[in-house]
């Protein structure tokens, strides 16, 4: 058996663990695993290879800035993936992301039209369903339920200068996404579940599949944290995301750093050189790091963990924040809450900083202690990667079986 992912990246960055993670599946089946990428990547137990070079990236991305086509760039780059799937001749092709600037979705769903493979789609975000944004919650959007157009997010990614071509972008993708016969939609959470099913692609077999983590990788481990950033007696609030945008909610971390107490120390992770200039006295901004250990070791020595991001599916970090054993605060938003549960976090209303702070001196209070051995506990048994992700390699299963009958 063959399985061939379509990935944005691959062992970096949580859609690239992930498509990591099912390959090791894959494989542990003893079956051939095979991962294209379009950005990023490190070393992968999978067979991979990359889609495009740099120039057909910069050039999707000026289609995208100049045009709003996102996703119909990158015609040589796909042709000649189209002729390596042929090539490899899988059972079961896998989407992952199909957005970033490096496939043609044109011509990638004229060939799986034709093919004899098994599609299974990955929803990690909701831009498979609009005409322009992953994400429509912050602006209460519901125009993609019946037909985009005038999109309020043409400035968001991806990020269109001039044009706006969300309603001829909607009428073409909802023509491609439901061309093929057969397919099988995987949400990563309930709630982006509820939404696909209000889409143009209800009509297809909708399972929800929550992500998994590697909770060997993501374990407590002993640091000097807070000894090298000089803050050992403070509480050590941490915040992760990449990047830091208006949806991940570094406003609120600014707004919070006003309200804390002074034994309360802020650390965000991920953002740019500019966003670290400009942070209050707080904060201590650190840049992405691919080092998985290093984030470990962050998560570790935080004593909590907060999230307050404004639109989302199913954050990893929620996560691997608790299989670090550190406890999670959430705004009540999409399928971040679903991570947790009263015994390993906080959900506060969306935007409401004063539950946010008081989410914090709640945890606090009761010290990581408190929660530190639920969250673990609760990652092994739902999030643990080897179980997870062993939904997937039921689902490739069950559609050949299906096939053969």
């Amino acid at each position: 058996m063959k399985v061939l992912q379509i990935s944005s990246e691959v062992n970096i960055g949580s859609v690239g663990r992930i498509a990591e993670q099912i390959g090791e599946n894959i494989l542990n089946e003893g079956w051939e695993s095979y991962i294209a990428f379009g950005r990023e990547h490190l070393p992968s137990k999978s067979s991979i290879f990359k889609i495009g070079n740099t120039f057909d990236f910069i050039y999707h991305v000026l289609l995208t800035r100049l045009t709003d086509r996102h996703g119909f760039g990158s015609e040589n780059a796909t042709k000649k993936l189209i002729n390596t799937i042929k090539d490899i001749n899988p059972d079961i092709i896998h989407l992952q992301h199909l957005h970033g600037y490096f496939v043609n979705i044109d011509l990638l769903f004229n060939f799986l039209r034709t093919t004899k493979a098994k599609i299974v789609w990955t929803f990690h975000d909701c831009w498979s369903f609009t005409g322009h944004c992953a994400y429509y919650e912050l602006v209460n959007c519901d125009k993609w339920k019946t037909q985009c157009y005038e999109c309020p997010q043409l400035k968001e990614y991806p990020k269109s200068i001039f044009t706006d071509n969300s309603k001829k972008n909607y009428t073409h993708k909802r023509e491609l996404f439901t061309s093929v016969d057969q397919m099988t939609i995987v949400p990563v959470s309930n709630w982006l579940e509820g939404e696909v099913r209000k889409s143009f692609l209800k009509k297809y077999n909708i399972k929800t599949i929550h992500n998994g983590i590697d909770v060997n990788q993501f374990a407590y481990k002993e640091n000097n944290i807070k000894q090298k950033f000089n803050i050992d007696e403070k509480f050590l609030i941490l915040g992760v995301a990449s990047p830091w945008d208006k949806r991940k909610g570094l406003t609120y971390f600014v707004e919070i750093s006003e309200k804390i107490s002074d034994d309360c120390k802020i650390v965000l992770v991920g953002l740019s050189k500019n966003q670290i200039k400009n942070l209050p006295d707080k904060i201590i901004g650190l840049e992405r790091t691919k080092n998985v250990n290093e984030l470990a070791e962050l998560y570790s020595a935080a004593d909590v963990f907060v999230n307050p991001t404004l639109e989302d599916t199913f954050p990893t970090t929620n996560l691997e924040a608790q299989s670090c054993g550190t406890p999670v605060i959430t705004f009540k938003t999409g399928g971040s809450p679903e991570a947790i549960d009263s015994s390993t976090g906080i959900v506060v209303e969306k935007g409401n900083t004063e539950e946010l702070v008081n989410a914090i001196e709640e945890v606090k209070r009761n010290t990581k202690l408190f929660y530190s051995g639920h969250c673990r506990n609760r990652v092994l048994r739902l999030f643990d990667k080897r179980n997870a992700f062993k939904y997937y390699i039921d689902l490739y299963k069950e559609l050949l079986q299906n096939e053969a009958l």
